[in-house]
């Protein structure tokens, strides 16, 4: 399935019914009086929440959304019959912005949420409801109120509680394979990630959490260069950021400290929440050096880069480290819930 998180769209409720202009004829009843009954309320437009989705590529196909109007008033006092309300589904964490306003309608997180973005038109009253002492057959009406119309811009912004991000093959998509179900494609050649990708990763019976692999950045990224800049939003909900660096590099002239201090200029020309979030460095691909090699290698990068934070050695194809460092992330979001 394609991967999309921008749509424009745009959506009109459901116009009221017409009031009806109608009297009482029954034998034996001249005079019956006014009896035109009220229209019906137009239908209204909800977007709902639903877990079941990741995407928003159905509305690549059908960009624009009519609820049903309501319908007219009747004789015998009979209102006509509600507009139906049309529920569209978007997968949780889409954000809704009124494109004329700019102004954000609603962020749906939790599965089964639902907002209501444009109103149904208000039914119109039929002449029953305007007889008076004085005038005692009517022939007043109103009609039904139009629906409201609106041009929306939906994004999406997964929701994860871990982000990865590197340059492009750090062994991101590799790790995400090794600690969950995800299978996203892997290969040695720059950015095969093209699109997001999430898994889950389960560390207990009743403990797990969620990781979000980006496409690779690369310098120059906050200004259109590469693919990694369009999804960075994405990391924007998570917890912890996973820098992922590789310390065996193809290219031997590549130097891993310029690649972090890269990324963390992206990250910061992007935006300052992003630069401030929790980041921990994993050191990958430890596998393709001597076990003294890849330790000297990982004390240089950290003492160059005047690192204090976390920093863990992994070899995600092998999958060493990889589930000390997923048990250690664990404990990380059990000790922030409990402050």
């Amino acid at each position: 399935m394609r991967f999309v998180d921008e749509v424009h769209v745009q959506v009109t409720a459901g116009r009221g019914g017409d009031g009806c202009c109608g009297f009482r004829r029954e034998k034996f009843i001249p005079l019956g009086g006014p009896d035109g009954g009220d229209g019906g309320n137009g239908g209204s437009i909800y977007f709902v929440a639903d877990q079941n989705l990741n995407t928003l590529v159905d509305f690549r196909y059908q960009r624009i959304y009519r609820a049903t109007n309501g319908e007219g008033g009747m004789g015998s006092q009979c209102t006509g019959r509600k507009g139906e309300d049309l529920f569209l589904r978007v997968p949780p964490g889409t954000l809704i912005y009124d494109e004329d306003t700019h102004e954000l309608l609603c962020d749906l997180l939790n599965d089964g949420q639902q907002v209501c973005v444009a109103q149904g038109g208000k039914r119109g009253l039929g002449n029953m409801n305007f007889k008076t002492s004085t005038n005692r057959a009517p022939r007043k009406i109103t009609k039904g109120k139009p629906g409201e119309q609106r041009k929306l811009l939906l994004e999406l912004k997964v929701l994860a509680d871990v982000g990865l991000l590197g340059w492009p093959n750090s062994g991101k998509s590799t790790f995400i394979r090794a600690v969950s179900s995800a299978r996203p494609k892997v290969a040695d050649y720059p950015f095969t990630t093209l699109y997001p990708n999430l898994g889950v990763v389960r560390v207990d019976t009743d403990r797990s959490f969620v990781i979000a692999d980006i496409p690779g950045l690369i310098e120059g990224a906050a200004d259109g260069a590469g693919l990694g800049v369009q999804f960075l939003k994405h990391l924007s909900r998570t917890s912890v950021l996973l820098h992922m660096v590789d310390i065996a590099p193809f290219d031997e002239n590549e130097d891993p400290v310029v690649a972090i201090k890269a990324v963390a200029h992206e990250l910061n020309q992007f935006s300052s929440e992003l630069s401030t979030k929790e980041r921990w460095l994993v050191f990958n691909k430890i596998d393709l050096l001597e076990p003294k090699e890849a330790e000297k290698r990982c004390k240089a990068i950290v003492k160059r880069l005047k690192w204090t934070g976390p920093t863990f050695k992994i070899s995600a194809i092998k999958k060493t480290g990889t589930m000390d460092l997923c048990y250690k992330l664990m404990d990380y979001f059990l000790e922030q819930k409990a402050k």
